[in-house]
């Protein structure tokens, strides 16, 4: 018989049917009746499975001292209807065979609550609790969304390179990728001749892929580009990581009003898919994490996302009567706070901000004829702020050139870029979603290391 998974068995096993499941053990009680309980789980949902294994059980007297929490069993026996409450079905065994043992004295999973802090240290066991588990499940099922949305509108998936010699975002927080001996380097402690590196030049790691995806978005249509994205951003917050998750369509022939309409679709499309294909985890976070979870989803899902000039989002924050620990000021990028009175006191829905100061925003952005903003766009969402930052992109050559001066970059380092402008320019545009914030919108969770499988921060790259 093939091994069957624990959800598929909790959901729809009947009353009778042989099966195999095979998993780690949560708990074992043992009965004075000459008997034990053992609850399995596989990792493919919330819930255990009841096992109950007789002491007549082939390989129960060899094995069952060591079958302890966190070690590995496989079991055969047949499907009953469960005596217990919350439960529709348990297993009778009729083997029992021990994989793997777990040292009851050792092992760090307890039945006892671990702090989210203590968990990040063991981040090769995490995914064994029920936080955990819950959380890749639900990542895995938003992963899946994010390219069926896409693919479901005929965008074609692209991978762009995770290696550059191009800095999207011109902040210069890049991770330098060298094969040179810098001990030797720094012994001579003379200036770094890049020629003689790898690629014979300095490379770093991607921030974004964006300008590689409109090199594809101008010869082949709508695409997008899902992967790998760093920043030397020297940050130890709650809300930052060095190594995340980039989404980023890109669309030719789209302007500003197209890409807002696209990121709306694009949320409330993710958010209803998870709520459908993950209830039980759903459930799970709304009690134990954030008892607003449901209600925030059903909001963003539920409305229209307002439409808001940059400039009359400050005037509003201005007059409000809220005293914010970062200063409001028209011409400086809002701040968290700042997102999250808008989505979540004023407005109470979703909002996307537009048409911000040019002097904030990187070069691509195109500059709308005041001379003073840029066609951009941050969509803003309850409990996280900005889910979303996107533009209609700068496709005339003589304003994108202007541009890179004013941002102190040399033109000649994009002059492909720039030649996207000189054959067969057209109006495009596109945006970008961290996949962790969006994690993180779902499930509650408030500290965005807890979202990704091993997060990278300042001083930590373990495992």
């Amino acid at each position: 018989m093939s091994r069957s998974k624990v959800s598929d068995l909790l959901k729809n096993g009947q009353p009778g049917e042989q099966v195999e499941v095979r998993g780690w053990v949560r708990t074992r009680r043992d009965s004075k009746h000459g008997f034990s309980f053992i609850e399995l789980n596989d990792g493919s949902c919330m819930a255990n499975l009841q096992c109950v294994v007789d002491a007549d059980v082939e390989g129960y007297e060899a094995t069952i001292k060591d079958v302890t929490t966190g070690a590995s069993v496989a079991l055969t026996g047949e499907l009953k209807e469960s005596p217990g409450k919350g439960q529709r079905v348990e297993m009778q065994a009729g083997s029992l065979k021990l994989l793997g043992t777990a040292d009851a004295q050792s092992y760090p999973l307890q039945k006892k609550r671990h702090s989210f802090e203590f968990l990040r240290e063991i981040a090769h066991l995490r995914p064994r609790t029920n936080t955990f588990g819950a959380i890749a499940r639900v990542r895995n099922a938003i992963s899946a969304s994010i390219h069926r949305f896409f693919q479901d509108r005929g965008f074609l998936y692209i991978n762009t390179p995770i290696i550059t010699t191009s800095d999207c975002e011109g902040a210069g927080e890049m991770f330098q990728v060298t094969t040179l001996d810098l001990v030797k380097l720094a012994q001579i402690q003379t200036e770094i001749d890049f020629s003689q590196d790898f690629f014979g030049k300095a490379a770093s790691l991607t921030v974004s892929g964006q300008l590689e995806a409109e090199i594809f978005a101008t010869s082949v249509g709508d695409c997008y580009t899902f992967g790998p994205t760093f920043r030397a951003e020297n940050s130890n917050t709650a809300r930052h990581l060095a190594e995340f998750w980039m989404v980023e369509p890109e669309m030719p022939f789209y302007e500003l009003e197209d890409n807002m309409t696209l990121a709306q679709e694009f949320i409330q499309t993710v958010i209803r898919d998870v709520l459908e294909q993950c209830p039980e985890d759903m459930d799970f976070f709304n009690l134990r994490i954030d008892k607003t979870c449901m209600d925030t989803m059903r909001n963003i899902i539920d409305n229209d996302f307002i439409r808001l000039p940059y400039t009359e989002a400050v005037k509003i924050l201005e007059d409000s009567s809220t005293e914010f620990e970062y200063p409001v000021e028209c011409g400086r990028d809002l701040q968290s706070e700042h997102e999250r009175f808008l989505t979540e006191q004023h407005f109470k829905q979703p909002v996307i901000l537009h048409d911000y100061p040019r002097t904030i925003k990187p070069f691509y952005m195109r500059c709308n004829d005041d001379e003073k903003t840029v066609r951009a766009m941050d969509v803003l969402v309850p409990r996280v702020g900005e889910i979303i930052g996107g533009s209609q992109r700068e496709e005339r050559l003589d304003v994108l050139l202007a541009r890179m001066e004013e941002c102190d970059l040399d033109p000649k380092e994009y002059w492909w870029y720039a030649d996207l402008r000189r054959y067969g320019s057209v109006p495009h545009s596109g945006f970008g979603l961290g996949l962790e914030r969006l994690v993180q919108l779902v499930t509650g969770m408030q500290n965005i290391r807890d979202v990704i499988p091993f997060p990278r921060t300042p001083k930590n790259a373990e495992f």
